[in-house]
């Protein structure tokens, strides 16, 4: 099956889970709205959830009856701590079920990109098998844009994949070359391993296939293993690793993040509180870099559609953002892209 192509010429359809996420369904409606006036008038967004929900919250700001915004009736939901694949044969009417489905290269009037804020697995598993993988790859990755001192970086597999082979990591690498070439702007991405350390015997013998495997791909800029902590220091702009461990370092550096403005903050209003609003540009714009907010939300690489999986505590601004960047990815053809890449080299090859 061929990757679908992404509308140009015809209304680009977003759906979004209004029912999924910490923060469901306001904020989540909220986001949908704010973007609204930021797309083009042939664009639909397609709230799929509780529609009494809906209607009353775009009828009380007046969007009820604004052509751009379709709504598509749920009646179930599935929860954040429900076994994902459980869930989904449970619960066939719930928001992410029904918004999957939709997105099927089969479905009538296809959605040209899905977003949920809520249960990652449930968003995983509903997305592989409505969406299906794309031609040539062997398993998905989401991947997340990590915001560093030297820059936004790419990270993948943050939980789609926790005991992966060496051909899932291989094939991790060219996705997210394409990744960070199209979305990032970045012409010629370094792509490394996340390792133990950065010497050849280092690792498990996961890391060592996993690293000559990549090393096939010659169109890679492939600069070997990478440590945690070179990570932050602008080693590498493409960065590897299993589901587990990169969802591990993700929070980590959520969290760190989070903890280091909070302290900062709370250091200069104790010492100079006058010296706070002299500094508060600065430090606005410093989290700002630094908020996971900013990126909206992260693509599932390897289905054959798109589909981004946004933070659990989602508010209105990341919504805005993973609609926004859901819409540059599909029409970036970044599917198409990762195919051809892929193509460059049969798995056969690498594993052989």
């Amino acid at each position: 099956m061929s990757p679908a192509p992404a509308s140009r010429f015809q209304a680009m359809r977003i759906g979004v889970d209004i029912m999924g996420g910490d923060n469901a369904p306001e904020q989540i409606l909220k986001g949908c709205m704010q973007a609204i006036p930021l797309l083009d008038q042939s664009d639909r967004v397609v709230m799929v959830g509780d529609e009494e929900v809906v209607r009353d919250m775009l009828g009380e700001r007046g969007m009820l009856h604004d052509p751009r915004i379709e709504i598509v009736a749920t009646s179930e939901v599935i929860g954040m701590d429900e076994p994902p694949v459980e869930a989904m044969k449970a619960k066939k009417n719930s928001s992410i079920v029904v918004m999957n489905q939709m997105a099927s290269p089969r479905a009538e009037n296809r959605l040209d990109v899905v977003i949920s804020a809520g249960n990652t697995g449930a968003c995983v598993a509903a997305s592989q098998y409505f969406m299906r993988r794309l031609p040539g790859v062997v398993r998905p990755g989401i991947c997340v844009t990590v915001p560093t001192f030297s820059g936004p970086i790419v990270l993948i597999d943050v939980g789609a994949n926790i005991e992966p082979k060496p051909s899932h990591l291989a094939q991790y690498g060219v996705m997210g070359d394409v990744y960070a070439r199209e979305i990032l702007g970045n012409p010629h991405p370094r792509v490394a391993l996340m390792n133990v350390g950065g010497e050849e015997q280092k690792g498990t013998d996961l890391m060592r296939s996993a690293r000559d495997m990549i090393r096939r791909f010659e169109d890679l800029n492939f600069t070997g293993f990478v440590e945690g902590r070179g990570v932050f220091d602008g080693e590498a702009d493409v960065v590897i690793t299993d589901g587990v461990v990169g969802n591990v370092m993700l929070k980590l550096a959520e969290g760190l993040s989070g903890g280091i403005f909070r302290a900062l903050a709370h250091e200069v209003l104790e010492s100079d509180p006058e010296l706070v609003l002299r500094l508060e540009g600065v430090i606005k714009s410093l989290y700002a870099k630094h908020d996971y907010h900013e990126y909206g939300g992260a693509p599932l690489l390897g289905v054959n559609g798109v589909s981004l999986i946004s933070h659990g505590s989602s508010k209105d601004r990341t919504i805005k953002n993973a609609i926004l960047r859901g819409k540059a990815f599909a029409n970036a053809r970044i599917n198409e892209k990762i195919v051809a890449r892929l193509a460059t080299v049969k798995m056969e090859q690498v594993e052989a």
